[in-house]
């Protein structure tokens, strides 16, 4: 006999304690509190059999999409090959999307998940990590639409279903449906109070639309609900919120954040490294002092050099290298960038199309080249979403362009680019301060 999970999707196991252990270890990960794979890792040791263990074991390490967990990934999967003959058809799926994702096949994996959930909509952990692998690859479209398919399966009897709607939410702030993505959120944390997902996804509406002080009271005052000691997102939502102050010019309130909530011990995990990165870069790009941060954070950068196996990591530690005159470093990493771009895989084509550039523009900015930085990334700014990323994470670039521009004296270019921000951001306090500077370059006959 065979048992369906709570979604009533048909698993090879016929133990129910199995089964109810990957219950607990989604709805951790749904909600990013706790350890699923810790509560998994009990089950198997219980049942080493239990196919949909092993799975979630191998996917929840994808999400971190960083070369550490590669061995841990190739461990599931040697156990999954040797199951395989127990496994069912939609079992076998996932490990063909997995095989993809270690060998760098990351388009591949995205597209076996996709078409596991036109057959299986109702499976929870594919559509969750299909929706983590939209992100990393800034596809927003299908951050948006691979939800919006698979919801009709679902009700609101339907376990999950309130994370489903907070994902939804995601993908349509992405793209651009501010409306839409915070009702959706707002029925998310309806549903499902502590979903920091859809919390974060109401924090990127408020992001866009430079409702600062709102966002600050929404996201202090449920804090409660997102900032659990358990909670493996807080750390973003909390760079969220520290954007807010930074952007209404309270450098002091987002320097204390960084210390207390976003980098408050020298995490090696590259997902928290390159928040505190995004933070840090935005404070050196205003010139604001930060005392010994960058030195601490780029010595964990080498430490731990992940560099050419995910893009958009790459350019997070190019910005530890030119900030504390890393240079060996810094080339070190190039070359590996440079190298990445010839190699096969995924990431290749993202590192070929915007990586490589953005980071050689990175390390001329630290050699102060900003023209050489402004020529560099104006032509990718605006298809930078191809190496991943969020719309609010990706703006990075653009503040270096602007700055890169102005410290190279292209007041003209800098002044339009200007114009540009203050149009999509007509409420942004930063934005508004980047344009006068502008201007102020400027002959008084040209401003406009």
């Amino acid at each position: 006999m065979t048992l369906a999970d709570a979604r009533g999707e048909i698993t090879s196991s016929g133990n129910a304690k199995s089964v109810e252990a990957f219950e607990t270890a989604l709805a951790q990960l749904h909600s990013y509190c706790g350890d699923p794979v810790a509560t998994i890792d009990a089950a198997l040791a219980e049942d080493p059999d239990f196919v949909m263990g092993h799975v979630l074991r191998a996917e929840v390490h994808v999400t971190l999409w960083e070369r550490s967990v590669l061995p841990e990934i190739e461990s599931s999967l040697a156990r999954l090959t040797e199951l395989d003959n127990k496994a069912n058809a939609r079992e076998r799926a996932h490990t063909a999307a997995i095989r993809d994702w270690a060998a760098g096949d990351w388009e591949g994996f995205r597209a076996r998940l996709d078409r596991l959930l036109a057959e299986h909509p109702r499976d929870g952990l594919a559509l969750q990590i299909g929706h983590l692998s939209d992100f990393y690859h800034g596809d927003r479209d299908n951050l948006r639409n691979r939800i919006a398919r698979a919801l009709p399966a679902w009700s609101r009897e339907t376990p999950g279903y309130g994370f489903a709607l907070g994902m939804l939410a995601f993908g349509q702030e992405e793209c651009g449906d501010y409306v839409h993505a915070e009702e959706s959120g707002r029925r998310a944390i309806e549903l499902e109070p502590d979903d920091c997902w859809a919390q974060h996804a109401i924090a990127h509406v408020m992001e866009m639309q430079a409702r600062h002080a709102e966002g600050i009271a929404f996201m202090e005052s449920r804090q409660d609900h997102w900032a659990q000691e358990d909670n493996a997102f807080a750390f973003h939502n909390w760079w969220h919120t520290a954007l807010y102050y930074l952007d209404e010019g309270d450098a002091e309130k987002a320097i204390a954040l960084y210390d207390s909530k976003i980098r408050p011990s020298g995490s090696e995990i590259q997902l928290e490294m390159l928040d505190a990165t995004a933070m840090l870069w935005r404070l050196h790009l205003q010139d604001i002092d930060v005392g010994t941060r960058w030195e601490e954070l780029a010595a964990t950068y080498d430490k731990t050099a992940d560099d050419g196996f995910y893009a958009f990591n790459d350019m997070h530690a190019m910005m530890n290298y030119v900030a504390t005159g890393r240079a060996e470093s810094a080339a070190r990493l190039l070359g590996a960038v440079e190298r990445a771009a010839q190699a096969a895989g995924t990431n290749a084509g993202m590192t070929r199309a915007v990586g490589l550039p953005v980071v050689r523009a990175i390390e001329a900015f630290g050699r102060e080249a900003y023209g050489e930085a402004v020529d560099l990334l104006m032509p990718v700014r605006y298809r930078a979403h191809a190496f991943g990323g969020s719309h609010a994470q990706r703006d990075i670039l653009h503040r270096t362009v602007i700055e890169a521009a102005l410290r190279d004296g292209q007041f003209p270019l800098a002044h339009a680019l200007t114009i540009e921000r203050t149009a999509q951001k007509p409420h942004c306090p930063f934005s508004w301060r980047l344009r006068r500077r502008a201007a102020a370059g400027l002959p008084d006959e040209t401003i406009h």
